[in-house]
This record gives structure tokens, sequence and C-alpha cells, in this order.
């Protein structure tokens, strides 16, 4: 499966950024050893210069590592098509054991390559560029997230095989309780709508507070409570969300959505509620340097940004993911 063009991408993306990572690497370690900032020896100049293009090409490789997370996505679409039994990317995915991991891995790895990325803004919008070490002693740690993203995804593509039997998404989102690998069995849709809307209104009312006045542990509040509402949201999604999409109330599936025929809308709705986790939780992430030197007001002013641009993703995810299930009440049961 090497040779097809998805899996060409995903690994040449991959292999990409892991060079640079492995380059990266090499300055960080310098970089903890060597740094002093009140130095104009040679050394500490080269070093200035070194870190300059190291961390641009580590930034843009984490950019195209995170959107790794839709090629992967796509290409697992792709891949249904050769595998048997598979309909969608979900069949894809559960055709050998590492395809939901790789999928995991991914999706968490947006949000530490993100906050990386926000560690290198927040440092070259000061004059003193006091988070070198921090950043850098992070892109090490970061490293085996890295490398274990890439070791999954070529596991998986490795081990796909088209005369693998595997399984649709009817069978393993389905309400059948008889059958196995069933992923979504015993939620009650009445409770998750409850518990849905509740979140959404909890995390309107935290980020309010936070807006009016900026209070450290209510920052660290609300990034745990997008951490919920992301869990409780992907499920709410392929539980409820999904079927009205589909109009078919046994059909439900994550991945279905990002289908033409259903107008790309997953792309959307995964689209707006990632990116407002990630500016939901940032903030407190990045309270943890606000008493860094020349960060201070730099700082304050990411965190009221992120913070209306959460509470603004939020609304919108909120009418993308109940829109079609109010057509469907409105038009009286019709599609």
């Amino acid at each position: 499966m090497f040779l097809n063009p998805w899996s060409l991408a995903l690994s040449l993306c991959s292999l990409v950024v892991l060079l640079l990572g492995a380059i990266a690497g090499r300055t960080a370690v310098r970089v903890l050893r060597f740094w002093e900032p009140g130095s104009d020896s040679n050394r500490q100049i080269r070093l200035e210069n070194e870190i300059w293009l190291s961390s641009t090409l580590v930034a843009y490789g984490l950019g195209f590592q995170i959107i790794t997370l839709i090629l992967f996505v796509l290409a697992a679409d792709q891949f249904c098509q050769v595998i048997v039994g598979a309909m969608c990317a979900t069949g894809a995915l559960l055709a050998n054991p590492f395809g939901m991991p790789a999928l995991l891995i991914k999706l968490v790895g947006v949000f530490f390559y993100g906050f990386w990325i926000l560690l290198h803004q927040l440092d070259i919008r000061s004059e003193h560029y006091p988070l070198v070490r921090i950043k850098y002693l992070a892109l090490l740690l970061l490293l085996p997230l890295l490398v274990l993203d890439v070791t999954l995804q070529t596991l998986y593509i490795a081990g796909i095989k088209p005369d693998i039997i595997t399984s649709c998404c009817a069978v393993v989102f389905g309400e059948d309780i008889g059958r196995t690998a069933n992923l979504m069995t015993g939620y009650s849709q009445q409770g998750l709508l409850a518990t849905f809307i509740g979140s959404i209104v909890v995390l309107g009312l935290l980020g309010g507070g936070l807006l009016q006045r900026w209070r450290s542990w209510l920052a660290k509040l609300y990034a745990a409570g997008w951490l919920w509402f992301f869990g409780l949201a992907l499920v709410m999604i392929t539980t409820v969300v999904s079927s009205y999409v589909y109009a078919m109330p046994f059909h439900k599936c994550p991945f279905c959505l990002l289908k033409p025929e259903y107008h790309y809308f997953g792309f959307a709705l995964y689209g707006t509620l990632i990116a407002a986790a990630f500016c939901g939780t940032s903030p407190a992430f990045a309270g943890l340097v606000r008493g860094r030197k020349g960060l201070s007001a730099i700082v304050a002013r990411y965190q009221r940004l992120a913070l209306i641009l959460s509470l603004l993703l939020l609304v919108i995810f909120s009418g993308l993911s109940f829109y079609h299930y109010l057509k469907y009440l409105i038009s009286g049961g019709e599609g």
C-alpha cells in the first residue's frame, strides 16, 4: 500500500518532519548546554543565527504534521475501496491494530504541536527571547511523540492488505448490542443531549467570566472544561449528530460526514471543534510563561484573543451541531 498516492504523500511529509526534528534536536542540545543571552561570544552569535532557522523550520514542520491528520483520514477513506467489508474510513482504520491508535496519536499531537508553535510565536514577539531554553526543552520532549506518530502511521500503512476482512461503520457504531466491536453501545441520546447543552452553557459562563477578569485558576478550569467537552463532542457527533446529517437513524459514523455526498460537512464540524478546543485550552498553557521577562503584555493579549475566538467558535460549532437536528424537528421528521 506504500505505492498508493495518499500513502506516498503521508510518508514523504512524515520523513521531512522527522528530518527537521532530528536537525532541530541537535540544536536543542546545543541551546540547553551553551545558551547565554548576555554573551557576545562567537559561539553565542552562531547559536542565535542557528535557532532562527531551526525554530522556523520546526514550526513549519509541526504545522505540516498537523495537516497530516486530515491526509490520514482522507487516505483511510481511499483505502476502504480495496478492503473487503470497509465502506468508509471506519472499516479501513480497523483493518489492522494500528489504525485507530495512529488516528488518536495524531489527534493528540495536534494540540501538543500547536502548543509548541504557540511557545515559538510568543518567544519571537519579545525582544528578550525569554523562552528559547523552554521551547527547545519542550521540543526534545515532543520528539518521542513525533516518532510514535510516524511509526504508528507507517505500521498502519504497511499492515493494510486487500484480502483483509473488516467491519463497516454500521457494525462498529451501531446499536445492536449483540454485535461485536461495537464502540457506541449504551449511550442515552437524551442524556448526551442534556449533558452537551449543559457543557456549552458552562463553557460560555466560564469564558465570559475570564473575559471580565483574568484569574489563573479559572483559566485552568476553563481549559479542563474544554478537554471534557472535546471528548463529549466527539461522542455526540457520532451517536446523535451524524444520524440527523445522514437522515438515517441507524447510520452512525464520524467519518462519512467528510464525504462529498454530505457536502463535506464534517470538515466544518471537526475543524471548528478542534480549533475551538485549542483556543480554549491554550490561554491556560500560555499563562504558564506569562511571568517571563517581556511577555506579560504579549501573553495577556493572546489570552484575550484566544478566549474570544474559543467562545465564537463554540457558538459556530453549536450551530453546526444542532442545524440538522433542528431542521428535522421543524420539517416534522422529513429530510
